[in-house]
């Protein structure tokens, strides 16, 4: 989904919540949650925009209305050791879209 749709979408209420994915190689990946299932930012060749950094999130999503975001990151240290039972829930860290700190 593009920007411009996301940004009528959070507009009228129906992003309930938003994902930035940290992934390997530095970059992000933002996902919406909403009613129905989550939707990834995609550019306009229908790739999921890689972002380089939370500035650059804050920057693109200026003026949004607000809506609760979490940066979600696998935990890294599990997968490498491999030493605890059942699944493994990644890190969900609270991510302001206003302020840095």
């Amino acid at each position: 989904m593009n920007l411009q749709r996301l940004t009528e979408l959070a507009a009228a209420g129906a992003v309930n919540e938003l994902e930035l994915l940290s992934l390997e190689g530095g970059f992000y990946v933002l996902r919406a949650l909403t009613g129905a299932g989550p939707v990834t930012l995609s550019d306009e060749h229908g790739q999921a925009t890689r972002l380089r950094s939370t500035t650059e999130v804050r920057q693109l999503l200026a003026g949004w209305p607000e809506v609760p975001c979490m940066l979600v990151q696998q935990v890294v240290h599990d997968e490498m050791c491999g030493q605890r039972d059942g699944p493994i829930a990644p890190l969900r860290v609270p991510l302001s879209l206003s302020t840095q700190w």
